[in-house]
């Protein structure tokens, strides 16, 4: 299988599938001298994974990760403090499928022979044939966004040291919108959603809180825990939140992450209403990426707004856009434009239509993207499909494990991908400018 490697200096490739053993990622590219921790990489997985409450799939996978290379097993020398720090060889993160049970993989088979619309079960199996991984969709699945997502992590981490910051949240849902909001607030929203997470996730309770899986652990040891994990997960609660007094003590609903809670709340009631008439639903995740240098990106085939196209590589995606994005088609250029001035020495922009990139390059300011999100495919309604086998014409009824809606889950993936492209972008630009040649 081609297409599942992506970047230049930072450069990650995924592997695995929805039932297979796990799935894994190998980052190439990663500077040493860095600490990553199982932990925090779980922190930011546990905000995509399924099994939350009413707003994803039953599923519960644990989507705890095993940093299995790329990192020093001890001191390396009498007087050195590097174990655990990143020695440059490629980084490599495990994350096992720990909610495969035979019931659910029976439920796969006996619907895979008729493609659910708007999946990619039918042209999955027009490539690969009869050998096309189909339980849980296999590769197609939204399980292999974890891998992009541990990825991300990591390339935030990075980012940060360098002063640039990275922030996905849900702008539209259910065809609810947010009120505008600056991004230093929403940041402040994003702490605290994560921080809520934490005191509520069993998983995260379990394991790290209590410090029962530790970093200087060996790999088999993690693994032992993994595999008693694995006999509790189906008697594991899923959160109870008690959302009145999160809401008065941190401002958010802890369901998903719209940092303008009234829309937040209106969001979750629609996505419910819409559940119940046994559909699903879309909307729209915004990313921002601030402290990024001007001139950075490549011209022509590999245009910064071009490398961010590629967000549409997650599933689930079916449109992006870079600052105003679609409007510039109705608008006239004298709106369009970003009018420049300077102001004590430096360069400001009257505005930011361009979503911080002109050229391909950047220019200083935000880079601003939105990303469509579509309704989940899988639904409760009979749907006209095929016997992809037989080519006779079917009814399909649902009857796999679903969310009503995939936006709250997909904002960590698109701000996880966003950071792989723009550290990527970030290391080529810092090469560059090393090696121009100065009057």
């Amino acid at each position: 299988m081609l297409g599942c490697t992506y970047g230049t200096l930072f450069k990650t490739t995924v592997a695995g599938g929805s039932y297979q053993e796990g799935l894994s990622v190998n980052i190439q590219g990663v500077p040493p001298g860095y600490l990553f921790t199982e932990e925090e990489i779980y922190i930011e997985l546990m905000l995509r994974k399924p099994g939350q409450g009413e707003l994803t799939s039953p599923r519960r996978e644990a989507d705890v990760p095993i940093i299995f290379s790329g990192i020093n097993a001890a001191d390396t020398m009498p007087g050195f403090n590097n174990a655990g720090y990143t020695n440059g060889t490629p980084m490599v993160i495990l994350i096992p499928n720990v909610d495969r049970h035979f019931e659910h993989i029976e439920q796969y088979q006996l619907t895979n022979r008729t493609p659910r619309p708007g999946h990619a079960s039918y042209a999955s199996y027009q490539k690969y044939g009869s050998w096309d991984d189909s339980i849980g969709a296999g590769f197609f699945s939204g399980r292999y966004t974890s891998s992009i997502v541990a990825a991300g992590c990591v390339a935030k981490k990075i980012l940060k040291d360098h002063g640039i910051e990275v922030t996905a949240y849900v702008r539209e849902a259910a065809g609810i919108s947010m009120k505008d909001m600056p991004v230093g607030e929403i940041r402040k929203k994003a702490i605290a959603y994560r921080e809520v997470r934490k005191q509520y996730d069993p998983i995260y309770l379990d394991l790290f809180a209590s410090n029962k899986m530790k970093p200087d652990m060996r790999f088999f040891e993690k693994a032992a825990i993994l595999a008693e994990l694995e006999k509790r997960i189906p008697d594991i609660a899923k959160p109870v939140y008690d959302e009145e007094k999160i809401k008065e003590k941190y401002g958010i609903n802890p369901k998903l992450f719209c940092p303008d809670m009234e829309a937040a709340d209106a969001m979750y009631a629609e996505i419910m209403r819409i559940m119940k008439e046994g559909d699903s639903s879309g909307g729209i995740v915004e990313v921002v990426v601030t402290g990024v240098p001007a001139g950075m990106g490549e011209p022509v085939f590999n245009k910064l707004d071009g490398e961010l196209g590629r967000l549409m590589s997650i599933g689930t995606v079916k449109a992006v856009e870079i600052g105003c994005g679609i409007k510039a088609a109705a608008i006239k250029g004298s709106e369009c434009n970003d009018a420049m001035r300077v102001k004590d020495g430096k360069v400001i922009f009257t505005s930011n239509n361009a979503g911080g990139i002109t050229g391909g390059l950047t220019t200083g300011q935000d880079i601003v993207a939105r990303v469509a999100v579509k309704p989940t495919p899988t639904i409760a309604k009979p749907q006209m499909t095929i016997d992809k086998v037989s080519l006779e014409n079917k009814e399909l009824a649902a009857v796999t494990r679903r969310d009503p809606t995939i936006v709250p889950r997909v904002w960590p993936v698109v701000e996880a991908f966003t950071a792989m492209i723009i550290l990527d972008a970030y290391m080529q630009h810092r090469a560059y400018q090393a090696m121009r040649k100065e009057k």
